[in-house]
């Protein structure tokens, strides 16, 4: 699996961070996400598409 954050799309919402505390963080300087590994574990993978199916924006894709 391999994740991906559209920048432009990302409005810092945390969503992501909820689902998915060790993929995803916030920027304090930017207030928009900070992608922690882009090719999680097997095991972090439905954390990680609930990360994706939460964001408001859309902003996370997946490819697998």
């Amino acid at each position: 699996m391999r994740v991906t954050v559209d920048l432009d799309l990302c409005m810092g919402h945390g969503q992501c961070l909820l689902a998915a505390p060790e993929v995803f963080d916030l920027s304090d300087e930017t207030e928009q996400v900070v992608l922690l590994d882009p090719a999680p574990a097997e095991d972090q993978e439905p954390r990680v598409r609930r990360a994706a199916s939460m964001c408001p924006a859309g902003a996370i894709k997946i490819q697998d």
